[in-house]
């Protein structure tokens, strides 16, 4: 009887432990919440604070109901062992999300691509990571509306680009196409030129952020400055213009970059753009080529 009631007065008190910690962990939070305006760091303090009375309710609950620890180590060794069979996916999520904890391969606003899926990470928690979509239908690597949710253990098996870390700026590239009779001299310095005007504002930022990066990775770059790169191809002449751009203003420089190609060029009559032509032969030309005689 004693036991019994001593089980339910434990059961009472635990119920009571947690719901006194959860109310005191909503009124400070929210007093908390209220004074931060940055919604990154109300997500971190939202989370590290969870994490917190989560811990402490796991230490309290421990104290009270943990007694023999000679029979409690014989129970946690058969419960480990049933534990890793029944529950291995969810074991490994949960060691993934330690890892992703400690090493940080990506945090929460990171753009990142693991496997074949890219998005911006909008949460992680203890057996999945969330991602705001980019990319698949949608050209420029933008927004597609849907929310992927991902199992932490994939961070072991796939492989993870991260779009922000360290160094906060991508290259892009947008290849031009003029004729073989254009003045192509003339067109590549008018290129040049208008990568410079949209890439200026990067080139100090960059400069900057490579020498933080450099102090944890190996990022080394002898230029920053826009480019044009010359190739012929099959029906032209291909000028292909690299600058540094932000991954999320991707589609938005290009436009500004591709509008301001268009307006120049149509100034200029010694320049056309090319497109791929076909051009077909009729052999059989009166006068020219007979066709053979029946017999």
């Amino acid at each position: 009887m004693r036991n019994l009631d001593s089980i339910y007065n434990k059961i009472l008190f635990s119920i009571g432990l947690v719901a006194v910690l959860t109310a005191v962990h909503y009124i400070v939070l929210s007093f908390v919440l209220h004074r931060i305006k940055d919604i990154h760091t109300r997500y971190k303090v939202r989370k590290i604070s969870g994490y917190a009375v989560s811990l402490i309710a796991i230490i309290l609950l421990g104290a009270i109901w943990i007694r023999d620890i000679g029979s409690l180590s014989t129970f946690l060794g058969l419960l480990s062992a049933g534990l890793a069979i029944a529950l291995r996916n969810p074991l490994e999520d949960l060691a993934a999300w330690f890892f992703i904890v400690l090493r940080k391969p990506f945090e929460v606003g990171d753009r990142i691509q693991i496997g074949n899926i890219m998005g911006d990470v909008i949460d992680i928690r203890s057996f999945q990571f969330t991602l705001l979509e980019i990319g698949n239908w949608v050209e420029a690597e933008q927004s597609t509306g849907r929310i992927v949710h991902i199992p932490n253990k994939r961070v072991f098996n796939e492989m993870i680009a991260n779009y922000t870390e360290g160094f906060k700026y991508i290259w892009n590239e947008i290849p031009v196409v003029i004729t073989f009779e254009s003045n192509w001299r003339k067109a590549k310095e008018i290129l040049l030129e208008i990568a410079q005007r949209h890439a200026e504002q990067f080139t100090e930022e960059a400069e900057k952020e490579i020498k933080k990066a450099a102090k944890k990775f190996f990022i080394f770059y002898t230029y920053l400055t826009p480019t044009v790169y010359t190739k012929v191809i099959d029906y032209g002449i291909k000028l292909t213009i690299r600058y540094l751009c932000h991954p999320r203003k991707r589609r938005n420089s290009e436009q500004a970059i591709w509008e301001e190609i268009l307006d120049t060029f149509a100034k200029c009559p010694d320049i056309d753009l090319a497109y791929p032509t076909y051009r077909y032969f009729n052999n059989l030309l009166e006068g020219k080529i007979k066709p053979k005689e029946r017999q």
